[in-house]
């Protein structure tokens, strides 16, 4: 499927630092109550995966609306550079919630894992957050990199948009060099000059924009050619059995920070300032590159109430295609894999 470059994957071998912190770090002048009553009869551990993308996860966790909810429970986050290092946690049963793509999504569902996870939320729909961005000059559609290096997060909505994308023209994807590399290493890969392309998200995306890149494809390009691409929570299937009190508040507080994207974007882009590590203003800007829905657009038929499995369904064909997974499972698989029932008791609040 794909071939690989020696100088650039010696030059990405080295492991990335995961960080791991016990609540969250507010932004100055946010809000320290709980926007509703707070829950002090949980008093479990919740352990919660997140990736420094501009959504409403981050604004939970900066401005600690979790921790204020649920007072006398221990939240412990721990950030990932990507997806599949998050289903890989899960795998090793070091998460109870955890921030992955579609992508990454169908195969915790998928063989060889098959692993004993929900999808509970839709932190967004990606639009040009997700874009395959080229050196200036370098080519002005997809069939021009033809034995170019690109360089995508393997497993990640990116690489399956990519893959899309690749196919959609009429391509191989053998006839380019394909480089697995995490988000934080393709910047500096970029600025060596070992990649001609990526397929990558903010705020890596807009890091290369700013050093001359070019946008010729985006995930909204492959989205209406029938193929969209989601950031999810996924969540253990046990713990949500087990803790309905930790699942409903953690919807709510979530759909509290898609309100604010949506009512206060000024207030969200100072906390994904702070966690993103980007200005306020950009912040701002790549809130662009998303939709973001309430609870109560979620639990409809577009989404977890109905055909977000169809769309983990077609993903995992799709996959399969690439020898992305081992197999597909059956369509009930995926259907089964979506709990609309978080984010049903954060609507009807």
């Amino acid at each position: 499927m794909k071939k690989t470059v020696p100088t650039l994957a010696l030059a990405l071998a080295a492991p990335l630092l995961l960080s791991s912190c016990v609540g969250g770090g507010e932004t100055e002048g946010a809000a320290s109550d709980c926007p509703w009553e707070a829950d002090e009869s949980v008093t479990t551990t919740v352990r919660i995966g997140y990736q420094k993308i501009p959504n409403g996860d981050v604004v939970v966790k900066d401005q600690g609306i979790l921790e204020d909810c649920l007072p006398n429970a221990t939240i412990e986050w721990t950030n990932f550079p990507s997806g599949g290092d998050v289903v890989q946690a899960f795998g090793g049963s070091s998460l109870d919630i955890g921030l992955v793509g579609s992508s990454p999504a169908t195969r915790a569902l998928s063989a060889p894992l098959d692993l004993p996870v929900e999808v509970i939320w839709v932190h967004d729909v990606i639009g040009a957050a997700e874009s395959l961005v080229v050196r200036e000059g370098e080519a002005t559609d997809i069939a021009g990199l033809v034995g170019k290096t690109i360089a995508t997060p393997f497993g990640s909505t990116a690489h399956f948009s990519l893959l899309q994308a690749i196919a959609d023209a009429g391509q191989d994807p053998a006839d380019y060099d394909l480089v697995n590399a995490e988000p934080e290493q393709i910047a500096p890969a970029w600025g060596r000059g070992d990649v001609d392309a990526a397929w990558v998200w903010d705020p890596t995306l807009s890091e290369l924009v700013a050093d001359g890149g070019e946008v010729i494809l985006t995930s909204e390009d492959t989205a209406d050619a029938g193929k969209p691409t989601f950031d999810l929570a996924i969540a253990d299937s046990a713990f949500v059995d087990d803790n309905p009190a930790v699942l409903e508040a953690w919807a709510r507080a979530q759909d509290h920070a898609v309100e604010q994207i949506l009512d206060d974007p000024e207030k969200a882009a100072e906390s994904v300032a702070v966690e993103v590590g980007v200005t306020t203003e950009e912040a701002l800007a790549q809130f662009e590159g998303f939709v973001f829905l309430r609870a109560s657009d979620q639990v409809g038929p577009d989404y977890l109430g109905g055909k977000l499995g169809t769309d983990l369904f077609a993903t995992a064909e799709f996959l399969l295609s690439q020898d992305g997974i081992a197999a597909v499972a059956d369509e009930s698989v995926y259907a089964d894999g979506v709990n609309a029932g978080p984010a049903q008791a954060a609507a009807d609040e």
